[in-house]
Order: structure tokens, then C-alpha cells, then sequence
């Protein structure tokens, strides 16, 4: 097997522990995205899953049915894991794991608020938004998802700041495809569960329109991804691969089949999809 050829730096049992906890929140929370992050190499893996840590545990506070937390007390819960990021980005430590692991990354790879509180301000709007507007759901989707695909890619290059604008606009596109295949998938259970609808009057055409919408995006997406550093490139190539098929299923699907179940991927799938882009990127 081959060794990684870059290491996280040296760092207190702490430390280690924090990364530890947010790669057992990534493989508790996300078959599809915690296969193709094993594909990563260290320490881009590591990172990647600190960032993915965050954004769960921000999710889930807005999320989680099963609290007992009103309104309210998640928005201070929410607004109390923002301030804890901040100080712990500018004093290089928390007592909260999850957000002392993704201030290390965020110290080292220049992740600041620029990229931080756009998404946490989508957080907010899932307790206060229950149907979006066009403009609405775009400022949505580029705090919920577009600025995480460019926290990861700011983990990938490096600090080339230059190969960073030129990926960019690919990055975001990537994660808005991710979310808008997600909004689709999850379009029963945001109704039923949480009482949230990203797309209120879903019909065949306008089904047909975002199916589009994301089809085009995972192209440009696929556009950059050569480009994108070789130890980080095959898992990002699995993760728009996995993407890809859930979206073809979901075209494939009714209105109603979507807006009543969830169409999801078969892991026996997903498997074929991994295994095929391992050999073919070997």
C-alpha cells in the first residue's frame, strides 16, 4: 500500500483526539461522503474531515427532531458554536472538540469568516425560512454548501492562492450541485419532519428544470477536477461520481415518488462506482 507521503503536524494527544471525534462523526452521519474521504490522502483527509464535523453538528442542532430544543434555544445554540469557532480560530483552541479540530484547520489553511458565517446565516434560515424564493434558496445554497466546497478546497491547494481562484468557481458549483441533489432526495422527509420545503411547488417541469440546473453544474464541475492537486483529486472524483448517479435516479424518478420516499443509491452501487474510479485513477 502506498504511504502518504504528507503528515498532519506534530500535535498534542488533544488534538489528536478532536480529529479523531470529527472522523466518527463523518462516519456516522454519511456513507457516500465518508467512502470517497477515505480516498483522500493525509493530511487533506484529516482536514477535510474536520470541516465535515462542523457543518454536521451545526446541521444537526437545527435538525435533530429528536431534541427537545425550541426555536429559540437552537438559534442560541447556534449562535454560541459561531462565537466558539471565532474565538477558537483566534486563540487556537476550544473545549468543544468538534470546533477545536476545525480551528486548527482553519488556522492553517486561511478558513476565516469570509467562508465561516455566510454558512452559518443558512443555519439561521432553516429556523426561520419554511418556504425559499429564487433568491432565497441561492443565498441558501451558497452558505449551506458552496462556501463548504471552497472551505475543502482551500485544504487542497494548499495556500496556491492562485490555482484557489482558478478552482473556485467549480468548487462552488460542485457543492451546489451536492445540495440541490440533496433537497431533491430529502424532499418527503424536509416536509414531513421538519416542516421545510426548498422546492414548495415541485412539478414535472420544474422537476425536469433543477434536474437540469444540477446536471449542468456537476459538468462544469467535472471541467476542473483534473485540475484539482493528485492527492485530493480521486476522492473528489468519486464524491461528483456518487453525486452523479443519485441524480440520475432522480430524474428517472415521478414527482411523486420523489415528494412520497427517498431515492437513495444502493450501496452494492456505490461500491461499483468506488471500485471503478480506484482503477481507473490508479
Amino acid at each position: 500500500m502506498r504511504r502518504d507521503s504528507r503528515k498532519l503536524p506534530s500535535s498534542s494527544l488533544y488534538d489528536d483526539v478532536a480529529r479523531s471525534s470529527s472522523g466518527s462523526i463523518i462516519d456516522r452521519y454519511s456513507t457516500s461522503f465518508g467512502w470517497a474521504t477515505r480516498l483522500l490522502r493525509e493530511p487533506a483527509r484529516t482536514h477535510v474531515r474536520c470541516i465535515y464535523a462542523l457543518v454536521r453538528v451545526a446541521d444537526e442542532l437545527v435538525d435533530d427532531d429528536r431534541q427537545p430544543w425550541d426555536t429559540p434555544t437552537r438559534a442560541a445554540l447556534l449562535d454560541d458554536l459561531q462565537a466558539d469557532v471565532h474565538r477558537a480560530i483566534s486563540i487556537g483552541g476550544s473545549a468543544n472538540l468538534v470546533v477545536h479540530a476545525f480551528a486548527l484547520t482553519a488556522r492553517e489553511h486561511g478558513i476565516d469568516a469570509e467562508l465561516i458565517d455566510p454558512f452559518f446565516d443558512s443555519m439561521r434560515a432553516d429556523l426561520a425560512v419554511a418556504e425559499h424564493t429564487d433568491e432565497s434558496l441561492s443565498g441558501y445554497v451558497y452558505g449551506s454548501a458552496e462556501v463548504v466546497g471552497l472551505m475543502c478546497l482551500r485544504v487542497f491547494v494548499r495556500g496556491n492562492g492562485a490555482l484557489y481562484d482558478e478552482l473556485a468557481p467549480g468548487a462552488r458549483r460542485l457543492g451546489a450541485a451536492f445540495q440541490n441533489v440533496n433537497f431533491m432526495r430529502d424532499l418527503a422527509t424536509d416536509k414531513t419532519a421538519l416542516g421545510r420545503s426548498y422546492f414548495p411547488t415541485l412539478t414535472e417541469a420544474e422537476k425536469v428544470r433543477i434536474m437540469d440546473e444540477i446536471d449542468a453544474d456537476l459538468a462544469a464541475a467535472a471541467d476542473v477536477i483534473p485540475h484539482i492537486p493528485a492527492d485530493s483529486r480521486r476522492a473528489v472524483s468519486v464524491a461528483h461520481a456518487l453525486f452523479a448517479e443519485l441524480s440520475r435516479r432522480l430524474r428517472a424518478a415521478s414527482v411523486d415518488e420523489i415528494t412520497s420516499s427517498r431515492v437513495r443509491v444502493p450501496d452494492t452501487v456505490k461500491a461499483r462506482i468506488i471500485a471503478h474510479h480506484i482503477v481507473r485513477m490508479s
